[in-house]
């Protein structure tokens, strides 16, 4: 029996040894995670969703982000790279371009032209023959722009966007999703909103200090930025006059909060990618049990659950609104958009359908 347990010994210890010290990309920061309230209040549970209508895509999957253009059309992101869009008076699917990389955010500007978020490459502009022109890569003190995320356009062309990350660049990371996930888990706080002026090319860092900096939005005076933070699950309200002011507006909200986009009427529409995550949550306060979770086979670790969410709410942060769909049916839902028409199409990070609640 003491050479059986001897033996036995060997692979527990050696499993033990693994789990502990074997390297791992993250070094994660203890933080405290505010207790998840769930879905009571303002984020009460409903099934609003399952009256909205489904476009099938046509073979593009993942419309992450939306956007209208001046045509009338929805223009969105898809994991293939390709932009494409969606014909309300027809109801046709189509491509609109091929990308070089990985778009994520979408916005046309004041001068018609499409600009896109590359967690790839960086910011882009889609020129009107179909090309595609990198606009920047870095800052103009010469740090790199990792994972570009989503991005908004003043009236006079600037563009603001989010760097989600500056540790887990999207393209060395094997993708969007698993750099995303190894920035939650370490909780490092290195994502940030770049500023880029197209009149002198110059590329600067407006705010800092983000955990997985996401969606942003201008307010409709456009004198402050929106900025949701998936790794703190809120939306902060920054002050652009230079004062560095700033207001969370919406915080410990049930989900990890993804893209931002404006109404018309200056309220805001916000995607909630998935649930959170009990496990993470209880070992934020723990480095080194975040760091055993990522020794774990990828099976068994916490990953995104299917769940639609979507909010709208006032620039104050006031809901006005949830639409859910808690059976999952249509699910990692990134984010809503009001169309001309007044139709909400509904934008998600994996489905290979666009969802249209309206007539």
């Amino acid at each position: 029996m003491r050479k059986f347990l001897k033996i036995a010994a060997v692979p527990l210890l050696i499993l033990l040894g693994y789990l502990s010290f074997w390297p791992v990309p993250i070094d994660p920061k203890a933080w405290n995670a505010p207790t998840n309230a769930g879905y009571v209040g303002d984020f009460r549970a409903n099934n609003d969703m399952a009256s909205m209508r489904l476009i099938d895509l046509g073979g593009y999957v993942g419309p992450e982000d939306l956007t209208e253009g001046p045509d009338g059309r929805i223009y969105m992101s898809t994991h293939s790279g390709v932009v494409a869009y969606y014909d309300p008076e027809t109801d046709k699917v189509g491509k609109y371009v091929d990308s070089n990389g990985r778009i994520l955010g979408l916005e046309f500007g004041p001068d018609g032209i499409l600009y896109g978020a590359d967690a790839y490459q960086g910011l882009v502009r889609f020129e009107e023959d179909g090309s595609e022109t990198l606009l920047t890569n870095k800052t103009s003190d010469g740090s790199p722009i990792k994972y570009a995320n989503s991005l908004d356009i003043t009236s006079d062309g600037i563009i603001y966007f989010t760097d989600a990350t500056q540790r887990f660049g999207a393209k060395e990371n094997g993708g969007t999703l698993p750099a995303s996930i190894l920035d939650l888990m370490e909780h490092g706080l290195t994502g940030r909103v770049l500023k880029f002026d197209p009149s002198t090319g110059e590329t600067s860092v407006v705010i800092e200090g983000l955990s997985f900096a996401n969606g942003v939005s201008l307010t409709k005076d456009e004198k402050h930025l929106l900025v949701a933070e998936t790794g703190n699950y809120s939306v902060t309200k920054f002050a652009l006059d230079g004062s560095g002011a700033s207001e969370r507006i919406l915080r410990n909200l049930p989900g990890f909060p993804d893209n931002l986009n404006r109404d018309a009427d200056g309220s805001f529409w916000l995607g909630l990618a998935s649930p959170r995550s009990e496990p993470v949550d209880r070992l934020s306060g723990s480095p080194f049990l975040r760091k055993v979770i990522m020794r774990l086979p990828q099976a068994v670790r916490p990953k995104p659950q299917r769940y639609g969410f979507i909010i709208w709410f006032e620039e104050d942060g006031e809901v006005r609104q949830t639409v859910q769909d808690p059976s999952g049916a249509y699910a990692l839902t990134t984010g809503a958009l009001t169309g001309a028409n007044g139709r909400v199409y509904v934008s998600s990070l994996t489905e290979a359908k666009l969802g249209v609640l309206g007539p």
